[in-house]
């Protein structure tokens, strides 16, 4: 793969090559002309969604490929640098289950990022959004996107140099291609861990609810971080429920507060989303709930690595078979939980919350792949051969 350091420069940047087996795609450089044509002159009718860091617009290359690009708004040198940091580490990333760079285009005042155009969106608009009463996530797809979500992050912890702790594991950074395969998207937040480092202390940036306590708390950042968060994600996919509830009399509830007595006394058939109407394999739920409660353990080191996670998933280490009789996560303190901006007037699909403020709280970044942008009604749909209704395309 060519150098990605200068993307900003002038220097001539070589295109991107697949090097990983079983990964379909290759980066290269689009001139503007190819994205301006592609998404019929950026047209509104074409825009998927806005956010603060710019718009992203759905496109179909004169070859057919269906993108999505991401157009960012009038540069500064903060943004030029995240564009450049953006860039470089999608374009190292080359795994199935995980969203890497289609390709870029560097004009005098324009910044643009290229990626593949997922059909299905993301995870959470099936779980919490427009595609939830429709229930196209049966309990076979479920464990394919558990699984696969694991797998692309195993990659990212252990198969890429420098490796990659995402930082902002959620539903709504898992995208879902037609086959409703999950590619785990937005390394905006990504850090790049040098060799023989354990963690490191950082500002806080994510999404309360999902966060681990060590990171919500004292910054401090590591791949079990994002074992935890996969763990809460765990919980999403199974109970449907969201990582935060907005209980009545405005008192928030986390996941794991509301799954522990059901797990203490065994009822995991209560912990299904009502929405498979009992459809589910018994054996499987016990597994990924005994999972997902070793990944939200208090302790870290206590936590599975990304490794053991896929292969108890699998049913291949003996450790996902042995049940938790409880969840052994901290609570969040309450001033940590009077950061989250979740209401019951938020969006359907529940990706508002966890916005912090420059004293190091939670927040969430407008800069991601498709993160927490207001989607617009595409006024002809069949043209696009997608029923997109009022979605977020996150």
């Amino acid at each position: 793969m060519g150098s990605l350091l200068s993307c900003c420069g002038n220097k001539k940047i070589e295109d991107g090559a697949n090097l990983v087996a079983g990964a379909s795609t290759s980066w290269r450089i689009f001139t503007y002309k190819e994205l301006h044509a592609a998404t019929n002159g950026f047209s509104e009718d074409n825009m998927l969604g806005e956010g603060g860091f710019g718009s992203v617009y759905w496109g179909n290359t004169s070859d057919g490929l269906q993108i999505a690009v991401k157009k960012l708004k009038a540069m500064n040198s903060k943004a030029e640098m995240e564009f450049a940091v953006e860039v470089e580490v999608l374009g190292r990333v080359r795994h199935k289950n995980l969203l890497g760079l289609r390709g870029y285009c560097v004009g005098t005042e324009q910044r643009l990022i290229v990626y593949d155009y997922m059909p299905n969106l993301s995870l959470l608009s099936h779980l919490h959004g427009q595609f939830a009463v429709e229930v196209q996530l049966d309990w076979k797809r479920r464990m394919k996107i558990a699984i696969g979500s694991a797998e692309g992050l195993l990659y990212l912890h252990r198969e890429v140099t420098p490796h990659i702790i995402h930082r902002d594991v959620k539903a709504s950074n898992v995208l879902l291609n037609s086959d409703f395969e999950p590619l785990v998207a937005d390394f905006g937040f990504a850090k790049l861990i040098p060799e023989g480092v354990s963690h490191l202390t950082t500002r806080v940036k994510g999404t309360l609810g999902y966060l681990a306590p060590e990171y919500a708390m004292w910054g401090k950042v590591s791949e079990s971080c994002d074992v935890y968060s996969f763990g809460i994600l765990l919980l999403e996919i199974v109970t449907g429920r969201k990582p935060i509830e907005k209980l009545p009399g405005g008192v928030k509830r986390t996941i794991t507060e509301w799954a522990e007595p059901l797990i203490i006394q065994g009822r995991f058939k209560d912990l299904v989303d009502p929405k498979l109407r009992g459809s589910f394999d018994e054996n499987q739920l016990k597994q990924v709930i005994n999972v997902a409660a070793l990944c939200v353990q208090n302790e870290p080191d206590r936590r599975p690595n990304m490794k053991e996670v896929v292969n108890m998933l699998k049913g291949n280490d003996p450790r996902g078979k042995v049940m938790q009789n409880r969840i052994e996560s901290a609570k969040y303190k309450e001033e940590l939980l009077a950061l989250d901006q979740t209401s019951d007037n938020d969006d359907d699909d529940g990706t508002r919350g966890g916005h912090g403020d420059d004293d190091g709280g939670p927040e969430e970044s407008g800069y991601g792949v498709f993160g927490d942008m207001e989607v617009h009604k595409m006024q002809d749909h069949r043209r696009f051969g997608y029923n997109m209704k009022m979605a977020k395309y996150v």
